[in-house]
């Protein structure tokens, strides 16, 4: 696993992305994503304006996993992040997203953000789950029923948040 690296997404990362992309909205388990999501919607998605794209790369080049980093909300919620993360299927359960998390929560704090929210995570996502709570988050809301999966129907789905600094040294509100 030393041999990762993980950098800024490029122009010319994004068919691997895209590749990747594809696996997972096409396994409908873990995104909200439609199978007819488009290559440009996907790609807006990943590498649009605003948009802060990592990706995992073997030594080899080849794209492991990426995440995205935005602000959650505009105007007075852009000091709480929102990410989202997918690793190729061929290479989960080989630390890819732990180090995309650990990478993605230094790089929020490098940014400015004083917290991070991830406002959909799958209640059927154990592995997800586990390892955001490993990463320090909790689950401070449940939402009923709010994800079709693609095969169990129905399932809830979690909004996961965790504090990047003490809010007692958090900078004051301006307008």
């Amino acid at each position: 696993m030393n041999d990762i690296e993980i950098r800024p997404a490029h122009e010319a990362d994004f068919e691997s992305m895209w590749s990747i992309f594809s696996a997972h909205i096409a396994a409908g388990e873990t995104y909200t994503f439609s199978s007819a999501t488009t290559r440009e919607a996907a790609h807006q998605y990943w590498l649009g304006a605003g948009v802060h794209a990592f990706v995992a790369t073997s030594s080899g080049g080849r794209v492991l996993g990426m995440y995205r980093l935005v602000p959650n909300q505009p105007g007075r919620g852009h000091h709480v992040a929102n990410a989202s993360f997918m690793v190729n299927p061929a290479a989960q359960g080989a630390g890819i997203g732990y180090r995309l998390g650990e990478h993605c929560l230094d790089q929020a704090r490098r940014n400015g953000f004083l917290a991070m929210q991830f406002n959909y995570v799958v209640s059927t996502n154990t592995a997800a789950i586990r390892l955001w709570k490993k990463l320090g988050f909790a689950i401070t809301g449940t939402l009923p029923k709010a994800f079709r999966h693609k095969r169990l129907g129905y399932v809830d789905a979690y909004v996961m948040y965790q504090l990047l600094q003490d809010p007692d040294h958090w900078p004051t509100a301006d307008e």
